[in-house]
């Protein structure tokens, strides 16, 4: 594995445990629903470098619908949160 891919793996850990922690520790409900939407966007983002390191491209799919289903997902818990649903 390159040390490119190592570099930036420990960085999305490290963008995870900060997410986690502002999803745990965070005083509001949108400071949770925001750190959510983050770790959701973490996640695509690895499943698209896993894709590439694994030179398996099909993972890139997996990881739209991933990225669709947590748009449409934070777009109800906004609402939720809103108290227009």
């Amino acid at each position: 594995m390159n040390i490119l891919y190592i570099i930036v793996f420990t960085l999305m850990s490290i963008g995870l445990v900060f997410t986690m922690i502002r999803f745990v520790k965070g005083p509001r409900s949108g400071d949770r629903a925001l750190a959510l939407d983050t770790f959701s966007i973490i996640i695509t983002a690895a499943m698209v470098l896993l894709a590439h390191v694994f030179d398996r491209y099909i993972y890139i799919d997996v990881a739209l619908i991933y990225a669709v289903l947590g748009f449409v997902g934070i777009i109800v818990i906004a609402r939720y949160i809103e108290g227009a649903l």
